[in-house]
């Protein structure tokens, strides 16, 4: 049947789940790495952002103020976040500058800081 012998299919059977649950894993990890769009979004927060707030995942931020873009946790669903950006984020902190960003990299840039937050 599909031309697998019979004899050799209990020693092909460990072969294929073997090989699916590689396929697996591999596909989970890759949905945990940054995609381009991603990439070009950390890339502008880090330029715009990272000399006072750790951008990553990890780290520590320069300004011990600034909080991590990665513990804005519920901020990030706000659904006006994307306009908030748009308009120009301002906020009480005198020494945070005023950013406006295109449509486009106010949406890619709520995606990252989404992608980013740490667990609960």
């Amino acid at each position: 049947m599909f031309g697998i012998k019979t004899a050799a299919l209990p020693a092909t059977l460990p072969r294929l789940l073997g090989l699916a649950l590689l396929s697996a894993v591999a596909w989970s990890a890759s949905g945990h790495a940054l995609d381009a769009e991603q990439k070009r979004s950390r890339a502008l927060l880090e330029n715009l952002c990272g000399r006072c707030h750790a951008v990553g995942k990890t780290g520590q931020s320069p300004n011990p103020l600034a909080p991590p873009f990665r513990a804005f946790g519920e901020k990030l669903y706000d659904t006006d976040m994307v306009q908030r950006l748009q308009d120009g984020l301002t906020t009480i902190h005198p020494d945070m500058p005023t950013f406006r960003f295109s449509r486009y990299e106010a949406a890619a840039a709520v995606n990252y800081l989404r992608s980013i937050q740490r667990s609960r």
